[in-house]
């Protein structure tokens, strides 16, 4: 409501700019100052306020000149017009409406939703977690990893994210499930020593990424 106030407004100080300028034509001038007056009945009737009564010229009508069956027919055909205009503006939107539902349905758009509730794997050291979608017939991921990075005690190094492990894979399209395989694969990668029973101080190293398992489930 505000931005179409705000809108409306907007019009009536350009277009009381432009009558001022005194720069326009008679006729021109006269078709300006219905549009103001439209604009006004309407921005009036969308606020439930008063609906101002006017001659064809768009000046407000006198009660103490004019008779009440004058007032009448006036009200009603200024009533009229405001009706046509809001039923205008509504049929706009609802094409609006539809040509974005076309549009979307066109080109449609899925999401997957993830939830990690635990990952069960003895690593013994501090470990990466990634998990894509998969094209196994064309062997190759179709989507970016999520990643966690899980710890050796076996919760989330990020304490704070424990039991909110969310992920939305977006942008899955007709083209995706059209696809004949689609598979939901988990990659583990172990991050630390070379060798879990290297206990020689000397050659301990420490940081190293290793790959450690993998698993997959078919989506359809």
């Amino acid at each position: 409501m505000f931005r179409s106030v705000r809108h409306m407004i907007y019009d009536l100080i350009e277009w009381r700019s432009q009558i001022l300028s005194g720069t326009l034509p008679q006729d021109e001038l006269k078709e300006l100052k219905k549009k103001v007056t439209a604009k006004i009945d309407y921005g009036n009737r969308i606020l439930d306020l008063d609906l101002v009564v006017r001659d064809e010229d768009g000046n407000i009508l006198d009660p103490e000149q004019t008779s009440t069956i004058s007032l009448f027919r006036a009200h009603e055909i200024a009533s009229k017009q405001v009706e046509e205009r809001l039923q205008e503006e509504k049929s706009q939107k609802q094409n609006i409406d539809i040509n974005r539902q076309a549009k979307f349905a066109a080109t449609p758009s899925f999401a997957l939703f993830v939830n990690l509730k635990n990952v069960v794997c003895k690593i013994g050291e501090d470990a990466e977690v990634l998990m894509s979608l998969y094209d196994p017939l064309e062997s190759k991921f179709i989507s970016e990893n999520y990643l966690v990075r899980w710890s050796s005690c076996g919760l989330p190094k990020d304490i704070d994210r424990l039991h909110n492990l969310r992920a939305v894979f977006t942008d899955l399209g007709s083209k995706d499930l059209k696809r004949e395989k689609i598979s939901f694969v988990c990659q583990i990668v172990r991050v630390g020593r070379m060798e879990l029973r290297d206990n020689n101080t000397r050659k301990l190293t420490s940081g190293l990424r290793r790959p450690f398992g993998v698993a997959g489930n078919p989506l359809h």
